[in-house]
């Protein structure tokens, strides 16, 4: 009898704690939360965190904080997120580079991306255009490649960081090419993408919303798209691929992550809120607009495209030999 009553009580407690988890995940969010973006204002992934944030406030009724805290190819914005408590308040907007790229390229990180941050969703996949000031006299890759050749170590292009996707897909580009272009690190896109314009830097890959409007008034040109297809928003600027570079293919993306301990309940509200962002015609309509391509997907789909994107990246960095610099 005695055994009887202690695990009535202890299934009790069992359902009790159940109910108390979906009643939680049903008033879910109470306040308001913290988004926190790896990068400094002013890039692409403000353009696409705070359209995101503020249509899911909207949703809500709840405000979402957007905070910047950029440094160390993500590290520190990873950190903060997983310095938070576990409850769903604080999201992480990660990039590939700082959930894929990074892990492949530096196995000594703080952290296990696979296993202290918790997926939510895929948001936008970015074909990267590659970008030269209008001074440089290239209008295509293979111009960009006879001149690096003609003055090997003469040619500079900037990124937004040792190790970011920006940095190794010009390192690519270069070991696929076989030349040799200085690389000028940056702390963020907007600080790269104003001595680009200025002419301090002459090339870079970067994503379609930072530079489609600075290709459209002249202040840069783009020669190239690292994507397998040619992007609707620029259908006149031929892939790296399709110019001579067979096999060539670089984008980016963007996504939401959580804490690992937080509840699969909260985890699954933000994502069926995040989903419906995405599919929102005017959201949707914006993004694809500047080449920011939607993709919304589960928890479970965003794990096993983390984990191909990372593999893929150690197979590339290894057959490259690319190394931080």
């Amino acid at each position: 009898m005695k055994k009887t009553v202690i695990g009535c009580c202890i299934a009790a407690a069992l359902l009790g704690s159940g109910f108390a988890s979906a009643q939680t995940a049903q008033s879910f969010p109470s306040r308001a939360m913290r988004m926190v973006i790896h990068f400094p204002p002013g890039g692409p992934t403000d353009f696409v965190g705070r359209a995101l944030g503020q249509k899911m406030s909207e949703a809500w009724k709840q405000q979402i904080v957007v905070e910047n805290r950029p440094g160390a190819g993500g590290v520190i914005g990873v950190e903060n997120v997983l310095r938070s408590p576990p409850d769903g308040y604080t999201i992480l907007f990660g990039t590939g580079g700082s959930l894929a790229l990074a892990p492949a390229l530096n196995p000594k990180l703080p952290y296990d991306v696979f296993k202290d941050l918790a997926p939510i969703s895929l948001l936008v996949i970015n074909p990267q255009i590659l970008v030269v000031h209008p001074s440089l006299p290239v209008r295509n890759v293979p111009d960009l490649i006879k001149l690096a050749k003609s003055k090997p170590g003469q040619i500079n292009y900037g990124s937004v960081g040792p190790g970011s996707p920006q940095h190794m897909g010009m390192e690519l580009l270069k070991s696929m090419t076989g030349t040799n272009l200085v690389h000028i690190p940056y702390k963020g896109t907007a600080p790269a993408m104003t001595d680009l314009i200025s002419g301090q830097i002459t090339a870079m890959f970067n994503s379609m919303p930072s530079v489609l409007p600075h290709i459209a008034n002249g202040r840069m040109r783009g020669i190239a798209v690292g994507s397998a297809k040619r992007s609707p928003a620029a259908p006149d600027i031929p892939t790296v691929a399709e110019s001579g570079v067979k096999g060539f293919q670089y984008v980016t993306w963007y996504a939401f992550m959580a804490h690992a301990g937080v509840p699969r309940d909260i985890i699954a509200r933000i994502n069926a809120e995040t989903v419906k962002a995405l599919n929102d015609p005017d959201i949707s309509k914006r993004f694809s607009s500047q080449g920011a391509d939607p993709a919304p997907t589960t928890p479970d789909e965003l794990g096993k495209f983390m984990r191909k994107e990372y593999e893929d990246w150690v197979r590339v960095i290894k057959a490259a030999n690319i190394k931080l610099e």
